[in-house]
């Protein structure tokens, strides 16, 4: 006879506390401060305002997609930097779009798995130090150039040169453009638009909505407890997300031309999400650590998927992690307190409201008998979202869940979701419940 040993009873997942910088805005030259850099910045305050020591963490996780060559393993790196210890094991995750959430989750299932107690998992990226790089054929001719040995092959291959050899090709731009389908996120944002009959209209309302929610929690300070102040090399202070057009309007962005899909297409620079630079933590621990450390819990994980779809319309993953999460736990829409939907694109989070209502998509793409409904736009990114203020990609995904930890506080409410699209076809989703 075969005895089945019992599995171990899941260890609850508590999130402690979390910091973000500022999302400061690429403007065309790199900022002031690298991946690790924004780390630092958000990690300091965060961990001197803990009961703890910084050494008492078990492990640090550190989401991060453009890591910069003279910062190889950013996590470590920054570990190091915020003192805690030599000893301190810490590793990078990229995941794309969703490196920040899927720090957490590794952490989350780290820490439930009992291999842990408490872990430091974040964020971090500096878009606007993404490399430029060299084209092949240039990569060719300086390897031909390097390996002549006599002089007269160096003089064959020198006299092979030509100035167009080195027009860089923008790193950044590569990696937002999906190899398999030969799109970019932007045009993959049109596919999903056009599939749901996203109008120009309506992406730019949403988009002056964004810019409008964020200026209004600035302007309240409902980010004081999230957003901590940066300071760089020459004393400068960044307080708080500075791309943020508090004087958007709907007749502004009309005139702006479409981007990717021109003269028809919808999906414009004012519509979409700013290229900016960021970081953001969150400390996840056990019921062991809160009592060792008089710790005050403020939220614990109920659960968190990953979903992937065909990349031409990667931005409907989240309508999927939706449905495989509320599914699972029989929930419907309305029992979801909260939403933060990343923002991408303006079209890209319509059509995945869209697709919640498609009794098509739901049916053939879901597997349901009905459609899921609505999500009120009145639950959905209360405060605005990355067309606003920027999706730094390796932190978004922490970012999301951070503020709809606070954002529960601050309405007195209980259960969210965080859910965003990630390049390459996948989409996670986190869910969380306020103590």
């Amino acid at each position: 006879m075969v005895q089945h040993q019992e599995q171990a009873p899941r260890r609850p997942v508590y999130l402690v506390d979390g910091a973000r910088t500022p999302f400061l805005k690429a403007r065309g030259r790199p900022g002031p401060f690298t991946p690790v850099d924004l780390a630092v910045q958000a990690g300091r305050p965060l961990l001197m305002r803990q009961p703890m020591a910084p050494t008492d963490f078990d492990q640090v996780i550190l989401g991060c997609v453009n890591v910069i060559s003279e910062e190889m393993n950013p996590a470590r790196v920054a570990a190091l930097r915020l003192g805690m210890g030599e000893a301190m094991t810490a590793f990078t995750v990229q995941i794309n779009c969703g490196s920040g959430m899927q720090s957490i989750d590794t952490a989350y299932r780290t820490i439930q798995g009992g291999s842990a107690d408490l872990i430091l998992a974040g964020g971090a990226e500096a878009l606007s130090h993404s490399p430029l790089l060299l084209q092949q054929k240039a990569v060719n001719w300086l390897a031909d150039l390097q390996l002549a040995k006599s002089p007269m092959a160096k003089l064959k291959a020198l006299g092979r040169f030509r100035p167009s050899l080195f027009k860089p090709v923008i790193g950044l731009e590569r990696g937002l453009t999906d190899p398999i389908v030969e799109l970019n996120m932007g045009q993959t944002a049109e596919v999903i638009a056009q599939l749901f009959g996203i109008t120009r209209a309506q992406a730019d309302e949403y988009a002056v909505s964004s810019h409008l929610r964020l200026a209004r929690a600035q302007r309240e300070g409902w980010l004081d407890n999230e957003v901590v102040p940066a300071i760089s090399a020459d004393g400068r202070i960044y307080k708080e997300d500075d791309g943020v057009r508090p004087d958007s309007s709907v007749e502004h962005l009309a005139k702006l031309r479409p981007v990717f899909e021109r003269p028809y297409g919808i999906v414009t620079a004012g519509n979409s999400s700013q290229i900016t630079d960021g970081a953001s933590w969150m400390i996840l621990a056990s019921e062991e650590a809160v009592k060792k450390h008089n710790l005050t819990p403020r939220a614990v994980i109920t659960d968190s998927c990953w979903s992937a779809l065909d990349p031409e319309i990667m931005g409907l993953g989240p309508a999927m992690s939706i449905a495989q999460l509320l599914s699972r736990h029989q929930y419907r829409l309305d029992d979801i307190d909260l939403w933060e939907l990343n923002e991408a694109f303006a079209a890209q989070v319509l059509a995945c409201l869209a697709a919640l209502e498609d009794e098509t998509f739901c049916r053939e793409a879901l597997k349901l008998e009905h459609c899921f409904g609505r999500i009120d736009r009145d639950k959905l990114n209360i405060d605005g979202g990355a067309v606003a203020l920027g999706h730094p990609v390796g932190t978004s995904g922490n970012r999301i869940v951070l503020h709809l930890l606070n954002a529960l506080e601050r309405k007195g409410l209980k259960r969210g979701i965080a859910t965003q699209c990630i390049g390459g076809g996948q989409a996670g989703a986190m869910m969380i419940e306020r103590l």
